[in-house]
C-alpha cells in the first residue's frame, strides 16, 4: 500500500513526463523490460529505448547509451541489474533526467544518493505500469 505522500509524488512524475528513457529495454514480449514499455508507450508517453544491441524497438530507435539519446528525457526507467544502477544514475544525470526509477526487484543506496544529490527524484522497486494503473492513471500492464 501506498501512503498519501508517495502517491502524490509519483502521480507529479507521470502528470510532468513526456519522455521516458527505458535502460534495459527488450524485444522479448515475454519480459517486463518489453511489456512495461509498450504498456506506458501507450499510455502516451514517448519511449526511448536503450539497450547496447541497437536497432528498432516498439517503432523507436534502440539508443545504445543513455548518452546516445537526443533530445530531452524525463525519467530513466532501469530494467538492469542493482550493480549496474550507479552508473546509470550518473549517466541520467548527465542527459538531464529528472527521475531515476528502479524497476520492482531493484534497489541500491549508491544509485539513489548518486541521483538525489544531483537534484534528481528516485523510485525504487516499483513496477513504472503497475503505479501508472494503481494511481488510477490507466488500466494498468495487466
Amino acid at each position: 500500500m501506498m501512503d498519501a505522500s508517495l502517491r502524490e509524488q509519483l502521480a507529479r512524475i507521470f502528470a510532468e513526463t513526456t519522455t521516458i528513457a527505458v535502460v534495459g529495454a527488450s524485444g522479448d514480449p515475454s519480459k517486463p523490460a518489453h511489456s512495461i514499455p509498450r504498456y506506458l508507450q501507450g499510455q502516451g508517453y514517448r519511449i526511448r529505448p536503450v539497450n547496447p544491441r541497437g536497432g528498432e524497438l516498439l517503432g523507436e530507435p534502440v539508443a545504445r547509451s543513455l548518452s546516445e539519446i537526443d533530445g530531452p528525457v524525463d525519467v530513466v526507467e532501469v530494467f538492469r541489474p542493482a550493480a549496474e544502477a550507479p552508473q546509470i544514475a550518473r549517466e541520467a544525470i548527465r542527459v538531464g533526467a529528472k527521475v531515476v526509477w528502479l524497476q520492482l526487484g531493484i534497489e541500491s543506496q549508491e544509485a539513489k544518493q548518486v541521483a538525489e544529490a544531483a537534484g534528481l527524484t528516485v523510485v525504487m522497486d516499483r513496477c513504472m505500469g503497475e503505479m501508472h494503473g494503481e494511481l488510477g492513471l490507466g488500466p494498468g500492464p495487466g
